[in-house]
């Protein structure tokens, strides 16, 4: 039997635990009373808005779904149920991809244009509410930097 050496062990600080744990709960919270925001206006979740966004955001309106999961804002395990839903309510609509005669394309619909319209004013005074209200535009910046760099 061989005995191999196990690397050092570089254990994380305190004050990263604490921030790590910080960053988890605040992500939580403000995920969470933004989607409550929505759903008292009215509106889906926000990844409905999320993939609607990217679909408008691409050069003709079209992705595919892997290409959606990609740029998704939110964690979305299972893209295609996601897909499912928004086709049912008529948002978006399933085309088959040129390049790949298996393959899908997934496109906003007018319909998906107008709903991504009628949530952006809710969305946009939940952010002010949860984010921009506790956050001075130079703290902001400082933060998004900083997210910037656990995300490399």
């Amino acid at each position: 039997m061989k005995w191999y050496a196990l690397p050092m062990v570089i254990s994380p600080s305190e004050n990263h635990i604490r921030a790590w744990a910080r960053l988890v709960k605040a992500s939580q919270r403000v995920l969470g009373a933004i989607e409550a925001d929505l759903k008292a206006a009215g509106f889906p979740p926000l990844g409905w808005y999320d993939v609607l966004l990217e679909l408008k955001r691409s050069d003709d309106g079209r992705l595919r779904p892997l290409e959606i999961e990609g740029r998704l804002l939110i964690a979305q395990h299972n893209v295609s149920r996601l897909i499912d839903r928004l086709e049912k309510g008529g948002y978006v609509a399933r085309e088959p991809c040129e390049e790949d005669g298996r393959g899908q394309v997934v496109a906003i619909t007018e319909d998906g244009r107008d709903l991504l319209n009628r949530m952006w004013p809710v969305y946009r005074a939940a952010i002010q509410k949860h984010v921009a209200a506790k956050l001075d535009d130079d703290e902001a910046a400082s933060l998004a930097d900083l997210l910037a760099r656990l995300m490399a």
